[in-house]
């Protein structure tokens, strides 16, 4: 079950960057949003098959999320920046936990 996350924050993702390319038109926005969205994607399937290094995946994907959104979102104030840097915060700290129960078997 610890897939879910992975799974919807790749559509979330996703869904970003549409809603990036319609509002303002920011083809990085899509290309961004489906990038970030396929690692997640990637990572889900690794969890899901109870591959190593699922959390691992999606702990960087989380990252790479914060590092690009959060600078957009301080500067911006817009809505979408804000709430995928606050779904990106969110992922960060629940995929960094399972990682480290994946390594210390905790």
């Amino acid at each position: 079950m610890s897939h879910h996350p992975s799974y919807a924050m790749a559509g979330l993702c996703a869904i970003g960057g549409i809603m990036g390319l319609i509002k303002g038109r920011s083809f990085v926005s899509l290309v961004a949003g489906m990038g970030i969205g396929s690692i997640y994607w990637f990572a889900g399937r690794r969890i899901e098959k109870n591959q190593t290094m699922g959390h691992d995946i999606a702990l960087s994907a989380s990252t790479l999320l914060l590092f690009f959104m959060a600078p957009k979102a301080l500067r911006t104030r817009a809505p979408v920046p804000i709430i995928m840097t606050t779904l990106g915060t969110a992922s960060t700290a629940y995929e960094a936990k399972k990682s480290y129960e994946e390594v210390y078997g905790v």
